[in-house]
């Protein structure tokens, strides 16, 4: 099946792939470029999300707890110890997977919409503690380098370095999760979705599995985080930890499709320029127009397409596979 299949992906990705590598060379303005920079940040973000909450099933609200701390991690590195803050990386991921493993043993024994709001309320915690923390900057919130100190400040005029750079690192996510999906625990990991009971009739630790799926996330999440402030140098808790952060992600992944390799790059690709035009369109009285936008856009989605955009396009996929399958003669004949 696999290899009826990859004939019409292969060019489709590659087509993909010139696209997005032409796209600021073709899109001139800074607008444009600035942009395409946000939809492959954003695209980061939901794709770290999309192995939890697609893959595994556990529908997490409150991801932001983990964009915020490679957010932080970043700008703390170079506001206590002079680093650029690219090297406050490592330190936000290490701390995201730690706080992923501390809260997702109690809360991953939770499912369905109690996990979720377990995890809002852990999010608005960290949230809280955060503002009172003068160390992180409190409620005004941490800057990075007012110019550019070192190239290792990723301090660019021009938003075509980040969108080359988050480019890069979203190849390297889809590519990880691409590797899981075809793994032992990505096979565990669907099973669980489908039917935890099941899978554990059937052998599977579904507990250890969710935790690592909650832990990758996080971590690939706290990347996304540490790239956000590295382009905006500046962070505060409602930009970092706002509960705002983790519905994108969720509605993103959701609207192209949950639990899809390319799901949330397509959700991203049409959420993030709706949200920006808008913003432009209408300013500052825009900003309660993009909570209506995001419900309108989660009843659409539970109403009409709970597959996401793709969803049609895999079972189509699907339904011409199988007369090929019917017609191919058995191996060995």
């Amino acid at each position: 099946m696999k290899r009826m299949v990859w004939p019409m992906v292969v060019p489709a990705i590659a087509l993909a792939l010139a696209v997005a590598l032409a796209y600021p060379l073709v899109l001139t303005t800074p607008f444009q470029q600035r942009l395409g920079a946000l939809v492959l940040l954003y695209a980061i973000g939901a794709s770290a999300w999309n192995i939890v909450g697609g893959y595994a099933g556990q529908i997490s609200v409150g991801h932001a707890v983990f964009f915020g701390c490679g957010a932080y991690g970043a700008l703390a590195s170079y506001q206590h110890l002079g680093l650029p803050p690219i090297a406050g990386l490592p330190i936000g991921v290490a701390v995201s997977v730690l706080i992923a493993a501390i809260i997702g043993v109690p809360t991953l024994r939770l499912s369905g919409h109690y996990f979720s709001m377990a995890t809002i309320a852990v999010a608005e915690l960290v949230r809280l503690v955060v503002s009172d923390t003068e160390w992180l900057g409190g409620a005004q919130g941490l800057s990075g380098p007012p110019v550019p100190r070192t190239v290792l400040d990723l301090s660019f005029i021009s938003a075509v370095p980040y969108y080359y750079l988050f480019l890069a690192v979203l190849a390297a996510v889809l590519a990880v999760t691409w590797q899981m999906e075809r793994s032992r625990i990505g096979f565990y990991l669907r099973a669980i979705r489908d039917s935890e009971r099941a899978a554990r009739s059937l052998g599977v630790a579904a507990p250890r599995y969710k935790l690592c799926a909650f832990m990758l996330s996080a971590a690939l999440t706290a990347v996304a985080g540490a790239l956000y402030a590295v382009m905006f140098g500046f962070i505060d808790p409602e930009s970092g930890l706002g509960i705002l952060i983790s519905v994108k992600m969720l509605i993103m992944a959701a609207l192209g499709g949950a639990g899809l390799l390319f799901g949330p790059l397509v959700g991203a690709a049409i959420l993030v320029p709706l949200e920006e035009i808008s913003n432009n369109l209408l300013g500052g009285n825009g900003a309660g127009l993009t909570f209506v936008v995001y419900g309108a856009i989660i009843v659409v989605i539970a109403r009409f397409q709970p597959g996401g955009i793709l969803g049609p396009i895999t079972v189509l996929l699907r339904r011409h596979q199988a007369p090929q399958r019917a017609a191919s003669p058995p191996v060995g004949a």
